[in-house]
Order: C-alpha cells, then structure tokens, then sequence
C-alpha cells in the first residue's frame, strides 16, 4: 500500500500528499514528503501524519514502523508561515494547531508498536518532539538538532513531554535555553538518539533485524511499561502545555520573532 492515508487508510483524492505510506516485510514506512518547506508542521501534514498512524495501528501485517523523510530536513517544527498568516489570538487556529499536535505526539508514543525515526538532515524545535516520541531515533551522519523556540519568543511546550525524559538535565538546559544546535555525536552523548552510524539505513536494518525477532504482544506489552509515565504526563499536562503554547505563539515576541526569522533579520531583542 502506498500514498497518504485519510482516517480510513485511503488516499484523499485532490489533496496534496505530504507524508507517504508503504508496507512491505512487515515494515511500514511513513515519510514526511514536504521539502518544499521543510517538511514543517502544518495542519495538512500533521493531519496526514496521525491518519498513517493509525493506519499502521490498524494493520496485523505492520510489524514496525519507520519514520523518515526527503528531502535534507528531518523536521522544521511549526509551519512558521502558517503561523504568522493568522489572527493573532491565542483561542484562535494556533490553540487547535497546539492540540493536534499534542495528539500526535500521543499518537505515535501509545502506538502498540516500535517506531523508529531514521533520521539524515536537521531536526528543529517541533521536529525534536516528533522524533524523541519514537521508540528508537536513529542519526545519520548529515543529522543537526536544535531546540530554537527560545530565539523565537516561545519555548518547547508540549514537546517537552517527549523530549524531556530523554535528556540529562545539563544537557536539556543546554538545548532547551541556548537554541544552539548539536550533530549527531553530541546527540547520542547527551541520550537524544539511539545510535550515530556512519550509514543510516545499515543502523536502521540492524536495529528491524533485532526486532523482528520479538513478538508482537511482547513488544506491545513492554512498550507499555516504557511509555506509561509519558502518557501519564499527557493525561496531567497537555492540555495546559497546548494553551500555554497557543498563547505563546500569539504574543507580541513571538509575532515579532517568527516575522524577523521569515525575512531573514534579527529579531528586536537581538540588536
């Protein structure tokens, strides 16, 4: 099966596909497919992303899933074009972007089986919470990371609660309050990523060979022991950390940081 899948697994005819979907050998690979901006968390693409989620949920033959993407980004985090194009209210279209992606994020943490980032590009704000979500990320040797919300007037809300309880906490200071930016090696150091290989798709076959050895209810069962308290933290917290991230985004900083990252200036602050 290939293409984007709505809420039933089928193509959504006239609409612009921004995640594929493929199974074969048990593996579903879902591709983020929006270089154009660099495959940027707009309402289409998460929409699409959650709907192939749920396909492979759905489906006995899915063993894994693989979450990559084209293009020489990973993730971009927020559709900041999309974000600076509407009313600036904090109840308006940024809160119900807050909480679809907070379900994302839910979505792939609860999924009953092992989900894998195969990740070769940069990894940004946003993209960081999408890929600590997975089970597994796996860094090629082009990876950057880098958490810029802070340069933008707003902060990793919601996606704290994946990317948190990866980190040392000298090491989340360090990303969460400098928005400097990492590679691969640093990454897997501070507990980000899984593995660095000098080959991504070599670390991403070792690691499906290693899994397909499990069972599926095994697999399912444990990672319910692993994901338990993050799910926790979202029954507590998500809901408050997607307002808070909705008023963020509406805030008179944050217009002014997302415009002055648009047009390639600094921002206010920083002159």
């Amino acid at each position: 099966m290939s293409g984007s899948p709505n809420e039933s697994g089928e193509a959504v005819p006239g609409e612009a596909v921004l995640v594929r979907y493929e199974v074969a050998d048990g593996v579903a690979r879902v591709t983020l497919d929006s270089p154009h901006n660099r495959n940027a968390l707009s309402s289409r693409l998460v929409a699409q992303l959650h709907a192939a989620l749920r396909t492979a949920a759905a489906d006995p033959g899915v063993r894994v899933v693989v979450l990559g993407h084209t293009g020489t980004t990973f993730c971009a985090g927020a559709d900041l074009a999309e974000a600076t194009g509407e009313p600036v209210d904090p109840e308006g279209p940024a809160a119900g972007r807050a909480r679809a992606l907070a379900g994302l994020l839910r979505a792939l943490v609860e999924l009953p089986k092992p989900v894998i980032a195969a990740v070769d590009g940069h990894v940004r704000a946003g993209g960081m919470g999408l890929m600590t979500a997975c089970d597994f990320a796996i860094a090629g040797p082009a990876s950057t990371f880098a958490l810029t919300e802070v340069r933008l007037g707003v902060a990793p809300s919601i996606i704290s609660l994946t990317v948190l309880p990866r980190l040392d906490p000298q090491f989340a200071a360090y990303l969460f309050l400098t928005g400097e930016t990492v590679d691969a090696d640093v990454a897997f150091d501070g507990g980000l990523v899984t593995s660095s290989p000098e080959e991504l798709q070599d670390g991403v076959n070792q690691l499906l060979d290693v899994l397909r050895k499990c069972s599926p209810q095994g697999l399912a069962e444990s990672k319910k022991l692993l994901t338990a308290p993050i799910l926790a933290a979202f029954d507590e917290r998500a809901d408050t950390l997607a307002s808070t991230s909705a008023r963020l985004f509406a805030s008179e900083e944050a217009v002014e940081g997302m415009t002055a990252f648009l047009q390639r200036r600094p921002p206010r602050w920083a002159q």
